[in-house]
């Protein structure tokens, strides 16, 4: 700035600099969805790894023959195991959603 600048220029500046740095500053509802977001990758994280495990469960038993087999039922199987990890992460029974969330927010320094 120049020292000839004159006063109203001087304001509009620091008006200007102050809501640039407020913009920048973390709000606590900045804070709250960033919990929440890292809450359901958490359980994201839970579901696919559960999925892994009962895939390979799954893979030693045979094919229902009341219910036919065929193609369609390999894939049809993968979405029932899918389901399967979904509704186990959201038990939380495993408590691997709650230890991940809980790392990934001592990791960000984010108080729970």
């Amino acid at each position: 700035m120049s020292p000839a600048m004159p006063t109203d220029q001087v304001a509009s500046a620091a008006r200007f600099g102050l809501e640039q740095s407020m913009s920048k500053t973390p709000s606590l509802n900045a804070a709250k969805a960033s919990n929440e977001q890292i809450k359901k990758a958490a359980l994201d994280f839970e579901t696919h790894f559960l999925a892994e495990m009962y895939k390979h469960m799954f893979e030693g038993v045979g094919n229902d023959e009341v219910f036919g087999g065929g193609t369609g039922e390999e894939t049809f199987k993968s979405f029932m195991v899918d389901e399967y990890a979904k509704l186990t992460a959201k038990t939380g029974r495993i408590g691997l959603a709650r230890q991940i969330e809980e790392q990934m927010l001592k990791m960000q320094e984010v108080k729970s």
